[in-house]
């Protein structure tokens, strides 16, 4: 492996035509000029000058250096300016997971205050919801993901993961507008045993199940769907009712669909994961201090 130093030495004495010539033009002193020199064809196993007289002259290895030695310098160059670049946070791609509902109220608002202060960071965002999203990080699928957990129904974290709490969820009952309980401010889910119901994820739905047994009844699920806009259309349409994370409210589509608070109140805790060594990429740091920032003004909305 050569020393970036003393191919720079290197293309220095063959432009200047000597060692005396190179320490002179670097600042150095001609013994040290020529103890890299020597250090250089130690790493090469083989000369690079023959002396000539007073002067020196490219051996064949030399001159084959030499046709490579600018363009390892420019190479050398441009990745200490794109390092630089990245470390200014000039540039910087961030793999970002997050699950829908927060992909379309956190992401959207930290993303634009990205875009106007640091308009070189890229992100590239993905969809996902834990276990699997947190399963994606560890394997270096992505650098940040955005998940959520339900009081009393655990979710195994990868050791190696940092979680940075962001905000508390409300959890709300999606009813049609005309719905007698719509006029409510707040809903208890024991008053709603006898609807038909939309359910959502599979962690969501364990939730909900969990909730409807803690009030007594078990809940008649009419209908399952991932699509929070298929829910809102379902709900709409009267097919059934639907317990769904506040979050959800800030992009609710149809006129004829309300969202009220659930008693006994549930909440669900939303967090960001990272691996711990990427704390320290400064474009993964600032893309989290961001999402901070936009979780942190939703808190008590």
């Amino acid at each position: 492996m050569f020393d970036s130093r003393h191919i720079k030495t290197f293309h220095e004495v063959v432009r200047t035509g000597s060692y005396s010539a190179a320490a002179r033009s670097l600042g150095y002193t001609q013994p040290a000029i020529s103890q890299q020199m020597k250090a250089l064809e130690r790493d090469v196993g083989t000369p690079l000058f023959t002396r000539v007289g007073r002067g020196i002259r490219l051996t064949e290895a030399g001159e084959a250096l030499t046709r490579h030695a600018g363009t390892i310098l420019d190479s050398l160059l441009a990745a200490q300016q794109q390092i630089s670049a990245i470390a200014r946070l000039r540039t910087g791609r961030v793999r970002l997971c997050a699950f829908p509902s927060a992909g379309a109220t956190v992401i959207p608002e930290a993303m634009a205050r990205l875009a106007a202060e640091y308009p070189g960071i890229r992100v590239e965002l993905q969809e996902g919801e834990p276990p699997d999203s947190l399963r994606r990080l560890a394997r270096g699928e992505c650098d940040i993901t955005l998940g959520f957990t339900y009081p009393g129904l655990h979710v195994e974290v990868p050791e190696d993961l940092v979680e940075i709490p962001l905000l508390e969820d409300q959890l709300t009952v999606l009813l049609p507008a005309g719905h007698p309980l719509a006029r409510r401010r707040a809903v208890h889910l024991a008053d709603l045993a006898a609807e038909r119901w939309i359910a959502g994820c599979p962690r969501c739905r364990a939730n909900f199940l969990h909730a409807c047994a803690e009030e007594g009844f078990t809940p008649d699920i009419a209908f399952t769907t991932d699509d929070n806009l298929v829910v809102q259309s379902l709900v709409a349409a009267g097919v059934g009712i639907a317990m769904m994370p506040a979050l959800v409210l800030s992009f609710l589509c149809h006129k004829k669909v309300t969202g009220r608070a659930v008693e006994p109140h549930t909440r669900r805790k939303v967090s960001a994961y990272v691996l711990r060594d990427h704390l320290r990429i400064p474009a993964t740091a600032l893309v989290l201090d961001e999402i901070k920032t936009v979780a942190a003004a939703r808190v008590g909305c």
